[in-house]
Parts: structure tokens; C-alpha cells; sequence
């Protein structure tokens, strides 16, 4: 589906489901940010003192893998809903941030490595 659905189907959709069920009095962007950290803490309880091959396992079994769709489903859904209700174009302020973290993190400077470029420790 990601291949055929865009960005705003997704924001009708959401939309769509806040409306009929007249939930936008709810939706203000305070508590739909607080929303989005809850979502994001139920995500990482999924891997809480698991290690990296742990975390790898969970995820190729069906139960596992479902509880991460369902979790960043939730998170998603918070954030196009928060996207809605600020007014932000989500398509622009990815390719916004993109271009940002590109100057941020130059690839001659950044590839292959998790520290930052500045960092003395830094292989770049």
C-alpha cells in the first residue's frame, strides 16, 4: 500500500475516522503531542531490556511484528493528527527537514558513522 497511497489519503483517512466519531473537540495540539510521547513510550516498551538480537527476534515472529505495526500505526495516526490540527503541511516539513539535516550531516562527513561529524571522536 505505500507504494499507491499518499500522504494526504492517509490525512483523510485520519480525518475521516476523528470526524465521524466527533472527536475533534478533543484534538487540540497539546494533547495530541502528549498522545504521540505515550504511543512512542508503548513503542519502546516493546524492546525494554531486550538486546539488539532479542529486538531482532520479536520482530520476525507474527506477534511481535504485529505489536510494532500496531504501536507506530498509533503514533502515525497522532501525528498526522497533530499535522491536521496545526496546519502543517506534512510532505514539506519532511523535505524541509531533510534538507536541513542533508547541510547538518554532510555524507563525505557523516556515512558510515553514528557520531556526529564535529565530534573529535569522529572518524570524519
Amino acid at each position: 500500500m505505500d507504494d499507491t497511497t499518499t500522504v494526504a489519503e492517509l490525512l483523510t483517512a485520519v480525518a475521516a475516522f476523528r470526524d465521524a466519531r466527533d472527536w475533534a473537540q478533543f484534538h487540540n495540539p497539546k494533547d495530541l503531542a502528549a498522545s504521540i510521547a505515550i504511543e512512542a513510550a508503548e513503542l519502546m516498551e516493546l524492546f525494554q531490556w531486550k538486546t539488539p538480537q532479542q529486538t531482532l527476534a520479536l520482530l520476525r515472529e507474527e506477534a511481535g511484528a504485529g505489536r510494532l505495526q500496531e504501536e507506530l500505526a498509533d503514533i502515525l495516526i497522532y501525528c498526522f493528527s497533530l499535522a491536521d490540527a496545526a496546519k502543517v503541511d506534512v510532505s514539506l516539513a519532511v523535505h524541509d527537514k531533510l534538507e536541513k539535516n542533508g547541510a547538518k550531516y554532510p555524507v563525505e562527513l557523516s556515512r558510515g558513522s553514528a557520531a556526529k561529524y564535529t565530534d573529535p571522536a569522529s572518524p570524519g
